[in-house]
């Protein structure tokens, strides 16, 4: 039976949880919906913030979904104390391992994430009950976050079947999120990944396996050495071209 479309409400949301909590950026009016960007945040932060920045960006019918990262991160880990309060710090990983240096693991694994999103959030809430396809749906993320929105992409391989786009700042490929399987062909959506010139995680291997696993992949590293959210108008602008293509419409005046 094909579903009507109609634009998602906040109570669509609430079998979710508390699995998967989310924060809605309405386009105005919310019936002018017509595309809909999924925001991942990174390690150790939480949804609000990337609600606010799916608002600033301000693209045309487009309503910003900011998800909670599936799993809290330990306050010890941001030096802080553990009072016992809820965590406002979460992370997308199905696992937390320190190395000798003091780092993160860069691939923790995100099968616990990769289930909750895609199949209980964009097949369960968006496609099945709200009747959104696949390539209406836009992803953004930062570091893990972006990790978990390419790695997404990467599993959707095969016909049409493909997201409407994909930014990642400071995020590469997980290769544990890569299908095994062979005679697989690229995926076919498209991805903008942004660096910094001197990142550990976006380096040669990775803009390697982005371009052997997907069809499209555009890479563009930013003067600045350190990865992070854009800073500035000439960081901005390649994501923004890149969100203005996909959605087929033209950047809003305050990018241009």
């Amino acid at each position: 039976m094909v579903v009507p479309t109609r634009v998602p409400t906040e109570a669509d949301f609430t079998p979710l949880l508390p699995s998967l909590a989310v924060k809605l950026s309405f386009p105005s009016p919310p019936e002018s919906t017509t595309s809909i960007l999924l925001l991942f945040h990174g390690l150790g932060d939480a949804e609000t913030p990337f609600a606010g920045f799916a608002h600033s960006l301000a693209l045309p019918g487009v309503l910003g979904i900011a998800v909670r990262g599936t799993s809290p991160l330990p306050p010890a880990l941001l030096g802080l104390p553990d009072d016992g309060s809820p965590s406002r710090n979460f992370h997308w990983g199905d696992d937390i391992t320190v190395g000798p240096n003091g780092d993160l693991d860069p691939d923790p694994g995100f099968e616990k994430a990769a289930g909750l999103v895609m199949e209980k959030l964009i097949r369960g809430v968006l496609v099945e009950s709200c009747g959104w396809r696949l390539d209406d749906l836009l992803m953004f993320g930062y570091g893990q976050g972006g990790q978990l929105a390419l790695g997404l992409a990467a599993r959707v391989r095969g016909g049409d079947d493909a997201f409407k786009g994909v930014v990642s700042l400071g995020g590469a490929l997980p290769p544990s999120m890569v299908p095994s399987e062979s005679g697989r062909g690229k995926a076919g959506t498209p991805v903008l990944v942004c660096h910094g010139s001197e990142s550990e995680a976006v380096d040669e291997d990775a803009i390697g396996l982005l371009k052997e696993e997907f069809a499209d992949a555009r890479i563009v590293q930013w003067k600045r050495a350190s990865d992070g959210m854009p800073e500035s108008r000439e960081e901005v602008l390649p994501m923004m071209e890149f969100l203005a293509e996909r959605l087929n419409t033209q950047m809003p005046a305050k990018w241009s």
